[in-house]
């Protein structure tokens, strides 16, 4: 394929002049600076030289409309966006979910969100609030499409009701293989059947393909996920949020390091590399001492180990978190799980909401002994078999 060919929605939407079809509409648009074209134009630029004063707000998701917020219920405020003076309405922090008095002027709610592919990344459930909202309003809305960063690989576990949450609102597997568009294909089709939601589709897209394929620099969708490395390995070393292993937030390798003041360095060096070897894993390891500058041990010397990940098709980056936590846990008394609050849950442990599964969680913990492989395959078979209705690309 010539990557040159390859367009995003808001780029479909433009060279084939669809917003010719919305020029009496008022119009609302979700978005941040993850989404830009091939030339770094933000998607509100575009909008606001498309429909001038008929852009009445804009939406703007977790980390805020430039992405600069960091995470775990630190929202963004209202305000006027600087280039313009649009008005733009969190829906982080002074609410999650639509004022419907704020739609009720709009005709169509367009949304452009660059996403990462994973169950726990807030953008989706921010797109689900939005769904629910416009279609008890009966609000058009309109999704202009974006890579799944990850492809269309799918790893468990699967999502369950009792551990729904702002990091999950509807039972989907931690790597769910599919775009931000079909993701909401798949709420219309469970939840939504009678809301008027179009897709612009992506041309030359292949669902099988990493983004880096596509020629596009990384544009941070927010502050800890600054590279594609950053992305991809994040389904899995997201859970360590939940543990007092430190991710590496407060560093320039958020997600790509790992590591405690406590850690055993000789000790959990050869643990890595009998239990993950790197022909099997495709992953390699390297010692690393670290000092975040906030969140978890900050101020303080950390050891632990920066993550290289050699081969993306045999990696699973869940799978690989989670036998890494166990074996940290197993080693290491110092080892703890977090409590709460996490993103707006009080009651459940943070570990609890991110994996979300209890058989999953009990592996965890200790009390469930099946193999590990088998329990992030439950319930995928019947997931792949539904997402195939909504998928837009082969």
């Amino acid at each position: 394929m010539n990557k040159g060919s390859f367009k995003t929605g808001i780029e479909v939407f433009c060279y084939k002049k669809i917003y010719k079809n919305y020029q009496k509409a008022k119009i609302a648009l979700l978005t941040h600076q993850g989404a830009v074209t091939s030339d770094f134009k933000l998607s509100y630029q575009i909008f606001k030289e498309l429909f001038g004063n008929r852009l009445l707000y804009l939406f703007s998701p977790q980390h805020g409309l430039f992405s600069e917020k960091q995470a775990n219920m630190i929202g963004s405020p209202d305000e006027v966006e600087p280039l313009f003076g649009i008005s733009v309405k969190s829906l982080y922090g002074p609410r999650l979910s639509p004022d419907p008095d704020d739609l009720k002027r709009i005709d169509v709610i367009f949304i452009d969100l660059q996403e990462v592919g994973c169950r726990v990344y807030t953008y989706i459930w921010t797109l689900y609030l939005l769904l629910k909202v416009a279609n008890d309003l009966k609000k058009e809305v309109v999704i202009l499409d974006r890579p799944n960063p990850l492809g269309g690989i799918v790893e468990g576990p699967i999502l369950e009701r009792e551990y729904f949450s702002f990091v999950g609102l509807d039972s989907l597997p931690m790597r769910h293989g599919l775009t931000i568009g079909e993701i909401a294909l798949l709420f219309k089709k469970r939840h939504f059947s009678e809301l008027s939601l179009q897709v612009i589709p992506m041309e030359n897209y292949l669902r099988d393909k990493l983004f880096p394929y596509y020629g596009r620099p990384w544009i941070l969708p927010s502050p800890n996920l600054p590279s594609f490395d950053c992305a991809f390995v994040y389904p899995g070393m997201v859970l360590l949020e939940g543990t007092n292993l430190s991710e590496g937030r407060g560093t320039t390798l958020p997600f790509l390091i790992f590591g405690a003041p406590y850690l055993k360095f000789k000790e959990t060096y050869e643990l890595l590399l009998e239990n993950f070897p790197s022909e099997s894993w495709g992953v390699r390891f390297k010692p690393h001492a670290f000092e975040p500058t906030f969140d978890k041990w900050q101020g303080k010397r950390c050891f632990g180990f920066q993550i290289f990940v050699e081969n993306y098709s045999i990696f699973k980056p869940v799978s690989f978190a989670l036998k890494l936590l166990k074996l940290i846990r197993n080693s290491h008394k110092e080892f703890t799980f977090l409590e709460g609050p996490y993103e707006y849950e009080e009651k459940k442990k943070p570990i609890e909401i991110l994996i979300g599964n209890k058989r999953v969680i009990d592996w965890l913990f200790g009390d469930e002994k099946g193999p590990l492989e088998h329990l992030l395959m439950e319930g995928l078979n019947f997931y792949l078999q539904e997402i195939d209705s909504v998928k837009l690309y082969r």
